[in-house]
């Protein structure tokens, strides 16, 4: 479950009007001349749009020659703050320009966008075929284009056009009675994967930015004709057609004429951090495989034995700084993948870049948009360097920070330089946060709150307020706010044997709607079910300490401990199932042995529940995590992870290996030997 970004930085599309006084505040970098950029040449970028679309269909029915069911479906879906859906979509684009002498630009663009939710669905009935629904969801859709246009000072002005493709996901459901010639009964769900083709159109304006940087609006227009796919269950064949029309923001580095001469694929992308403006970015890679292991049982939530999965995700960062001491952030993400078992089995996960939800398609998601004000208050001036959330610049020693809008609980709390970023150091959930911090936040580790940062001296008090999901462990925030958590911590810095440290104890108050173990066992008891956690959910509160120590022994060697508790009576509002833990582990620079660069982390955790948590688990209950049928020889369970990470070119190489001993505290199965390659590269 990963949330990894200490909040200084992001991607941010923001519109602010703001007085002649404050602007005045800002250091302003003059616009790049039109002389200076060379729109001639190979370029790769980014885009984030809005869509909406219909598809027409038609649907054939038992006997009948031609069709006999008709619809329309529009697949336009306004923005849900608190589920994150919308018909927005992020993608990556690549193409060539060529200017002639006259200042007119020719030249081709090729695309693939990821959408969040561009889906329709229309419920139709008729006496042959009863009563089903339709669903028409645009997995992935992308375009192959000319462009022509003409530059207007700074300014190029272009229409495209040219062909496109869409990939979609049909699906029937049978809601009553059954149709004629066909087996569907009630309930009956059956989908179909279709390719579509045919033609785009549009027109845009772009602008260089900064030096190889250029910024483009976009508007694109596509239409895609029918093509008919067989339901068999339901004896129906559909064919539909597809429209969409669309805006998207996008921005482009230009490669040069000749790409291979440029350092990029050396060095990276160079991060876009002028005065006002930035934009970062990352991509991570992560493969998981579980080694063969004794299994006499398992359950629903069971880790599966020889299996493997891969994850994979692509962030853009864009801030702005509308006044002085404060950034806004937006930061678009392209998920994929699934953890291991679908993100079962394990308490202590063994992949933080796995959510609780996965899918087999890239999608688009928003996990942070925020607006951070830092109040200088004096003390030693200390430069503060670019980061993939940060503007580069400086700050005071004593100072006010304040956090307001959608990010991550743990961007703020609980941090530890050692471990905490599973895209660069440890992939366990239990190491780079502590197990027993059940912080709020959605599916995606995710949530709206405030958090305020006083720094004094050594010091360091921390606290927040954060809203909670509908229901634990699910994809929806609560949009009235009444279920949520206040977060408090003080951090104190110090120096041992002239090397730094730090120490941060954390607690946690909980208010939500959350199910107690011994009910649940309770009320099974009397129904004889198994115990159901959802079925005896009441609005009460739930608490939690934990500590954190991080400590350099010299450079290029650090240690940190972790450790938690909760009482244990609760399930898991957001998190994972971790009553108390305690965690210890190492960090070495390569350079101890001669290779700059390269680091090895050494780390192990011990997690527990509570017997009420156990009770549950042995009477065949399941919680968000883990889940094996019964559990007749509970014990903790212990994991140790070690990885090696190499520098290759502008990319990060790991290996990764993690020994679990009782997964899911079950003695009876296990030990499980977690094998993991990761590859990430940002600017």
């Amino acid at each position: 479950m990963k949330a990894i970004c200490r909040i200084g930085g992001g991607i941010g599309i923001a519109l602010s009007a703001w007085s002649a006084a404050s602007a005045a505040d800002l250091p302003v970098k003059a616009p790049v001349p039109a002389a200076v950029f060379n729109w001639t040449g190979f370029y790769i970028g980014g885009h984030f749009g809005y869509a909406t679309g219909n598809t027409n269909w038609n649907a054939t029915e038992a006997g009948a020659a031609i069709p006999t069911l008709n619809g329309s479906i529009d697949l336009f879906n306004s923005y849900d703050a608190f589920k994150g859906t919308g018909s927005y979509f992020a993608g990556l684009q690549a193409g060539y320009n060529y200017m002639l002498n006259s200042r007119l630009l020719v030249g081709f663009e090729a695309d693939a966008s990821a959408p969040n939710t561009i889906a329709g669905t229309q419920i139709f009935s008729s006496p042959l075929v009863g009563q089903a629904s339709y669903n028409d969801t645009v997995l992935e859709f992308g375009t192959a284009r000319g462009r022509i246009g003409y530059t207007f000072g700074r300014w190029l002005v272009y229409g495209t056009g040219g062909v496109a493709w869409a990939y979609d996901k049909l699906t029937r459901t049978q809601l009553a009675g059954m149709p004629a010639g066909g087996t569907a009964t009630v309930g009956t769900t059956e989908a179909q994967l279709l390719w579509r083709w045919g033609w785009a159109a549009g027109a845009g304006v772009e602008v260089p930015i900064a030096p190889n940087w250029s910024a483009k609006l976009e508007y694109l227009a596509t239409d895609f004709s029918g093509r008919p796919k067989p339901f068999l269950a339901s004896a129906q064949t559909f064919n539909s057609d597809l429209e969409m029309q669309s805006f998207r923001l996008g921005l482009n580095y230009q490669l040069g004429a000749d790409p291979l001469k440029s350092d990029v694929f050396v060095k990276g992308v160079p991060a876009l951090d002028t005065s006002n403006f930035a934009v970062h970015g990352q991509a991570t890679l992560v493969t998981q495989y579980a080694a063969p292991f004794r299994a006499p049982y398992a359950g629903q939530n069971s880790l599966a034995s020889d299996s493997g999965r891969e994850t994979f995700d692509l962030d853009v960062y864009l801030g702005f700084r509308p006044w002085k001491g404060a950034e806004i952030w937006i930061n678009p993400e392209i998920d994929q993948g699934f953890g291991l078992s679908g993100t079962f089995g394990v308490a202590g996960f063994p992949s933080a870049e796995a959510y609780k939800v996965g899918e087999a398609y890239p999608y688009a998601r928003v996990p942070r948009a925020f607006l951070r004000q830092t109040i200088d208050l004096g003390g030693d001036v200390q430069k503060v360097d670019a980061g993939l959330t940060q503007f580069a610049g400086t700050q005071t020693a004593d100072r006010l920070v304040i956090t307001v809008g959608k990010f991550s609980v743990v961007d703020i709390f609980d941090q530890n330089k050692y471990a905490h970023d599973p895209r660069g150091d440890f992939l366990n959930w239990t190491l780079v946060n502590t197990g027993a911090f059940d912080y709020a936040a959605d599916a995606w580790a995710f949530t709206y709150g405030g958090a305020v940062e006083w720094y004094t001296g050594q010091w360091t008090f921390r606290g927040g307020v954060f809203d909670g999901p509908v229901v634990p462990n699910s994809t929806d925030l609560d949009p009235t706010f009444g279920q949520f958590q206040m977060v408090g911590e003080i951090e104190r810095r110090y120096s041992l044997w002239d090397q730094p440290g730090k120490i941060a104890v954390t607690g946690y108050l909980t208010r939500a709607r959350l199910g107690n173990f011994a009910d649940a066992v309770a009320l099974a008891a009397q129904t004889g079910a198994a115990p159901d956690l959802s079925l005896v959910r009441t609005y009460t509160s739930k608490t939690g300490i934990t500590a954190n120590l991080e400590q350099q022994i010299m450079p290029g060697v650090g240690l940190f401990a972790r450790a938690g508790y909760t009482p244990g009576q609760l399930e898991a509002y957001a998190f994972t199932d971790v009553d108390a833990t305690a965690a210890a582990g190492a960090s070495l620079s390569g350079s101890l042995w001669g290779r700059t660069g390269d680091t090895l982390g050494l780390a192990g955790v011990v997690n527990t529940i509570s017997k009420e948590h156990q009770a549950y688990l042995a009477a065949g209950g399941l919680t968000a995590l883990i889940g094996d049928g019964m559990l007749p020889h509970p014990g903790p369970e212990k994991i140790l992870e070690a990885y090696y990470q190499i520098p290759i070119q502008a990319w990060q190489l790991t290996f990764d290996y993690q020994f679990i001993t009782n997964p899911a505290y079950n003695r009876d199965r296990g030990p499980v030997s977690v094998i993991a390659s990761r590859i990430h590269t940002q600017f």
